[in-house]
């Protein structure tokens, strides 16, 4: 895949077919993060565009007039914002689909509630424990009891169909389960698929090969939390377990150039240099091929390659 495929800026509301849209490319707490006072969050006050917002992407169906995110982040209304920007905001929300109960990827729920948006019954998509989560535990079972969340249930490996040509599939990867299980998703439109997945453990403990799905997929937003253990020194990575972009690197060093290209590390931490696009450790991943995901970028999914 020509990474010339993603694109950044406004669209065309007339577009004839579904398009997804980063809309974040943060670990949970976002760059600048809340309590450093570090040089990798102190940089951003000179310049802004260094600032990240917690993992999310959008999912958009022109056709359908419907709008879908994956991940309801503490960035939500910014990030509803920016949305806005580029599609029609009457389209509303027609769902959200949920990886797991880490804070970065479901407290922007709290937005739905009768305090702000008073939203009607949005639909949230989540696998069992998540949902069971949501449905026992305050706040979160506010938003059910009072009718702004409609919970949808999720079965790994199964299918749910959004429009004509358009589906979400969740697959269920390692991460440190604490309160919910944890899910990538796979985007197939009507003639590309893409696939979202912003925290596992390690590529070593999944069941599935990822590469095999890079293989599948025509751009991947993977998990590049950390890109070595240097930037976290003191901490256990066992606690916080995702794998390094530098030992990814090593791993998918061997693939194809075409493989290579389709791969966009995402949900960086605040300490990761990658976050600095002209810091040594980006040039490292640019130079052997792969991606560092921007917000804004899109990729349409319908069309020839």
């Amino acid at each position: 895949m020509d990474v010339g495929m993603l694109e950044s800026g406004r669209l065309r509301l007339e577009s004839t077919g579904p398009w997804v849209m980063v809309l974040g490319t943060a670990q949970d707490g976002g760059v600048p993060q809340a309590g450093c006072s570090g040089p990798c969050c102190r940089a951003t006050n000179n310049d802004p565009s260094r600032r990240r917002r917690a993992a999310c992407l959008a999912i958009v169906d022109p056709v359908s007039r419907q709008r879908w995110l994956i991940d309801c982040t503490p960035d939500f209304p910014a990030q509803l914002a920016r949305l806005d920007e580029v599609t029609d905001p009457d389209w509303g929300l027609a769902g959200i689909f949920l990886t797991h109960a880490h804070i970065g990827h479901y407290t922007g729920l709290i937005y739905l509630g009768r305090e702000v948006m008073a939203a009607p019954e949005v639909s949230v998509y989540a696998l069992p424990r998540m949902a069971a989560f949501l449905r026992r535990d305050a706040p979160w079972r506010q938003l059910v009891d009072h009718g702004h969340v409609r919970l949808q249930p999720l079965v790994e490996g199964h299918a749910v169909p959004l429009s004509a040509g358009l589906k979400v599939t969740p697959l269920m990867v390692p991460h440190r389960d604490e309160i919910s299980e944890t899910a990538a998703f796979c985007i197939d439109g009507p003639d590309r698929s893409v696939l979202h997945l912003p925290d596992i453990d390690a590529w070593e403990t999944w069941t599935t090969s990822i590469e095999d799905v890079l293989a599948s997929v025509h751009v991947a937003w993977l998990d590049g939390t950390f890109f070595d253990a240097d930037e976290i020194p003191g901490r256990n990575l066992d606690e916080i377990a995702h794998p390094l972009v530098k030992r990814s690197l090593e791993r998918f060093s061997t693939l194809p150039a075409a493989l290579k290209e389709r791969v966009r590390f995402t949900h960086l931490n605040h300490t990761n240099p990658m976050c600095d696009p002209k810091s040594p450790q980006s040039l490292v991943v640019r130079e052997r091929g792969f991606g560092i995901a921007q917000e804004g970028e899109r990729l349409g999914l319908l069309g020839n390659l």
